[in-house]
């Protein structure tokens, strides 16, 4: 049972791809980042507010951002929230907001060192609004300071239908795999809302592509418009608290249920005598343990719909990325107890007894 956890995500994204990391954006900024072409990224946002005693009702808020990259720096998405305070506006008849968007990656990229810079145009369906946002980035080493300049042509709940706002936030990357972000940022013109705000401690999932928030803020949702007003629903800046789990999805994985099998692949010393057969099935290695005489060689053959390796935890040399109906064989010229696991996948763990 206690893999049952991994098992769930494996068949999400097996090993890593290019994806959206949190330890290079704060989490009410767009950012400058692209998926890759045949990569989709699905990002979940789930923010939450308790109102004060005797009552402590929970108030959810949701928000969905789906986008796919198309090469050359393009991506289409798409951004869903409940309870937008975008909708809280005269005359709205939902709180439910779908936001649109295409971005250009224009200079540089995501989490490499200097400027990188994306022009973001977007739809506002729920404020019926031509929303865009001109993004930059500036990356030195641990660092990231974020900017943004926003434009709105129709702001619901606003006195002023068109405006402007700007946001600013800045990253600082602990370790590889920990972050903390802050950012801030509000419409230009006076209006009766406040700044919204957000701070978080952000993690990088080892041997995976993805990446995971705690945050607190005051925004609701990370639209455009959202995530230039902060909520104060008793006149105060009340406190709203959340997480953010980020999942890309790279197209090819998908290719088997269109196309059948892949073509078995053979990678390693083709040819050794293999002395013994290890199946990886199920995201576990069929054999915990296998024997072998010195100048024998061992077989790995993949028979899950995700990637694999064979990494070895001493100094021999592992396998490449094993695909699907994949082989990998490694020969030992050494006696010795060799203990090894897929990186994808660290709970998979096998040991070679050489004797």
């Amino acid at each position: 049972m206690k893999r049952a956890p991994f098992i769930l995500l494996t068949f999400v994204a097996a090993a890593p791809v290019g994806a959206q990391s949190l330890l290079y954006r704060a989490p009410n900024m767009g950012g400058v980042w692209v998926p890759d072409g045949g990569v989709v990224q699905f990002n979940f946002l789930h923010r939450f507010y308790v109102s004060p005693a005797p009552s402590h009702t929970v108030v959810n808020y949701p928000s969905f951002t789906l986008a796919a990259g198309f090469g050359h720096q393009i991506a289409l998405g798409g951004r869903f929230a409940t309870k937008s305070l975008v909708g809280t506006g005269a005359g709205a008849e939902t709180t439910n907001e779908t936001e649109i968007y295409v971005r250009w990656g224009a200079i540089g990229a995501e989490g490499k060192d200097g400027f990188a810079v994306a022009l973001t145009p977007a739809y506002n369906f729920l404020a019926k609004s031509v929303d865009g946002e001109l993004a930059v980035d500036w990356t030195r080493g641990a660092l990231t300071l974020q900017g943004a300049v926003r434009g709105i042509s129709r702001a619901l709940g606003t006195p002023e239908k068109q405006q402007m706002a700007v946001a600013g936030g800045v990253v600082a990357r602990l370790t590889r795999y920990i972050a903390v972000t802050a950012d801030l940022g509000s419409f230009v013109a006076p209006v009766e809302q406040r700044a919204a705000w957000s701070a978080a401690i952000n993690f990088l999932i080892p041997g995976s592509p993805h990446t995971f928030s705690l945050q607190a803020s005051n925004a609701t949702s990370v639209s455009i418009q959202g995530a230039s007003v902060g909520y104060a629903p008793t006149g105060s800046n009340e406190i709203i608290y959340g997480f953010e789990f980020t999942i890309p999805l790279h197209l090819k994985r998908f290719s088997p249920w269109f196309h059948g099998s892949p073509k078995p692949v053979a990678l390693g010393a083709v040819g050794a005598t293999v002395a013994a057969e290890v199946d990886m099935a199920a995201v576990k290695y069929g054999k915990d343990t296998v024997t072998i005489s010195v100048g024998q060689a061992v077989r790995w053959t993949n028979r899950d719909p995700v990637e694999h390796t064979v990494t070895f935890d001493r100094t021999e040399p592992g396998s490449p990325v094993i695909p699907p109906n994949g082989s990998y064989i490694h020969r030992f010229d050494k006696a010795g107890t060799y203990t090894y696991h897929c990186t994808p996948h660290p709970f998979m763990t096998g040991v070679v007894v050489v004797k």
